[in-house]
């Protein structure tokens, strides 16, 4: 499997875990505290910062490949006779 595709699989779960971490805090009524609060803060930081960067990963793969264009090579003139 190529390294993007494992970066992919691994970043999908990472803001899965982070997402559900988030929730259960909100949910269990942990998030009240101020242990909590910060707890629920770096959780949905770590889901913006790899959700970002799936953004990032899905927008670059959409993109057209954009081969480089050959640039045919000048015709030389032919050089000059020399006058002796």
């Amino acid at each position: 499997m190529p390294d993007r595709a494992i970066l992919f699989l691994f970043s999908v779960v990472v803001e899965i875990a982070s997402l559900a971490a988030a929730g259960w805090l909100l949910v269990s009524g942990q998030a009240g505290s101020v242990d909590g609060l910060f707890l629920l803060l770096t959780c949905l930081l770590v889901a913006l910062a790899f959700g970002l960067y799936l953004a990032f990963m899905i927008r670059r793969a959409m993109e057209p490949a954009l081969a480089p264009k050959a640039v045919p090579a000048k015709a030389s003139a032919p050089a000059p006779a020399a006058q002796g």
